[in-house]
């Protein structure tokens, strides 16, 4: 029997967005922020044990981010666990992530090419060779974004089971037709009754010995198979206690005495073929059963999240203005001005500054005196994606730290573009957030942009 465990681990980013410092968190004592109580309970454990060496996995590029600079020890354990698969068996086990955890189905076709080359481009940085997967932010999908996958060389993701349309009653994993002439996309789908228990049935988890009994009794035994289990990798020490143990013991050893062989997708496509096919379920997710409605308007998830739909409208207006701007600056520059977007993260990743960028890429238009109106509008774009973290859009109370969080990070941008444009568009973005406010508290959208932007014109004059 193949099995395959995937963690999706992850955190938004929690930085301030003017100070890009983590201030002290609420709930995460006796650490400083949660970031740093998640490190100390599961990820630090968890590499420590070398579980990141069996299971298939991704780390978000902003919790990435963060190790690079906190956790050090444990990044680089992750990252050789990772590299082993890859040395020993020519693929991988970790696969790359969309760059800012937006959801995909509803960003437009750019924001959705530069999320997935910056999530590519990151997780090259970090693991030393190119993913062949990439998880898709609470697995939301269309077809737009399984193109933009393809066209990037991204051969599979992982989907929950009611996100493919098996023909047939085919078992997965499935090809799923792409239009314009590319190949099939694969898509593993998780079994959706193990994945349930791992993930909100604790006692399922308490003993390693009587879960893997229960998979090889209740799962018919197939050479050509794989059983997937997919589970936010936090689960395992934070979410659920001791659980990195768990996780430990039916790893090593315990399911090899039963016969199970561990494996993960990247490794099962190189022994196998893929024949089933399967129409993809456009704009579905995994975490919303009423497809991707969660972050975009009330649903059943959170019904009383009125204060969404003008938010998502506010916030993909705002969006609209500053990528005009952006262009109307940059288009008579560079030939493909969504280029210099999209390459941006190899300046974010300190790989190259950004004037060296833009020479190679404006064809002998470029001039050295431009740099800082073009810096401010590309810091003003990586701004932007961050608006649209899934995180700001995903609970029911506006008044969280994640909702005031994309405003802040809008108000940013909005400050860098009139900063290198002379554009104000502050009256237009107030406008538009004095329609979000949170019924419990009245905390209004517009207060929060203003304070931010106090905060940036602040920084900026000292």
């Amino acid at each position: 029997m193949n099995l395959c465990i995937h963690g999706h681990f992850y955190q938004p980013p929690r930085e301030d967005p003017i100070s890009n410092y983590i201030p002290d968190e609420i709930g995460a004592e006796p650490f400083g922020n949660w970031n740093e109580r998640i490190l100390a309970e599961c990820y630090a454990p968890n590499a420590n044990k070398s579980s990141f060496q069996k299971i298939s996995f991704n780390v978000g590029p902003t919790l990435m981010r963060w190790m690079n600079h906190f956790a050090e020890e444990t990044r680089d354990r992750i990252i050789a666990q990772e590299r082993w698969n890859y040395d020993n068996f020519g693929v991988g086990n970790g696969m790359a992530q969309s760059y800012n955890h937006c959801i995909l189905p509803l960003a437009n076709l750019q924001d959705k090419i530069t999320q997935v080359r910056w999530g590519i481009k990151d997780f090259e940085l970090h693991f030393g060779h190119a993913p062949v997967g990439m998880w898709l932010p609470e697995t939301a999908a269309d077809t737009a974004t399984l193109c933009v996958l393809s066209d990037n060389g991204i051969q599979f993701t992982i989907l929950a089971p009611w996100q493919v349309k098996p023909e047939d009653g085919a078992q997965g994993p499935y090809l799923v037709e792409l239009p314009g002439g590319r190949e099939p996309f694969v898509v593993f789908s998780y079994d959706q009754e193990l994945s349930t228990r791992v993930s909100f049935h604790p006692s399922s988890t308490e003993n390693g010995d009587l879960f893997l009994e229960s998979i090889l009794s209740s799962r018919q035994e197939n050479p050509e198979g794989l059983i997937l289990v997919a589970s936010d990798g936090e689960l395992y020490g934070h979410h659920q206690p001791f659980r990195d143990l768990f996780l430990s013991y039916v790893l090593n050893g315990a399911a090899e005495k039963r016969g199970v062989q561990w494996t993960y997708p990247g490794k099962w496509l190189k022994e196998h073929s893929v024949k089933s096919r399967a129409k993809l379920a456009e704009n579905t997710s995994w975490s919303c059963l009423h497809g991707v409605d969660r972050w975009e308007k009330t649903c059943g998830c959170t019904p009383q999240a009125y204060w969404k739909a003008p938010f998502r409208a506010a916030l993909n207006q705002i969006g609209d203005w500053l990528d005009a701007a952006f262009l109307d600056v940059v288009a008579p520059i560079f030939p493909d001005p969504w280029e210099l977007r999209h390459r941006y993260i190899d300046v974010m990743n300190g790989l190259m500054d950004t004037s060296d960028l833009c020479y190679e890429l404006a064809k002998g238009n470029w001039r050295k005196d431009q740099l800082n109106r073009v810096q401010d509008l590309l810091s003003a774009q990586y701004e932007r994606q961050r608006m649209f973290t899934s995180c700001g859009f995903f609970h029911d109370e506006f008044h969280r730290i994640e909702p005031q969080n994309s405003i802040a990070y809008a108000a940013k941008a909005v400050y860098l573009t009139e900063r290198a444009t002379g554009l104000d568009l502050v009256p237009a973005a107030l406008a538009l957030l004095r329609q979000v406010y949170s019924q419990k508290t009245g905390l209004k959208g517009d207060i929060v942009f203003s304070q931010t932007l106090l905060r940036a014109k602040e920084e900026c004059a000292a």
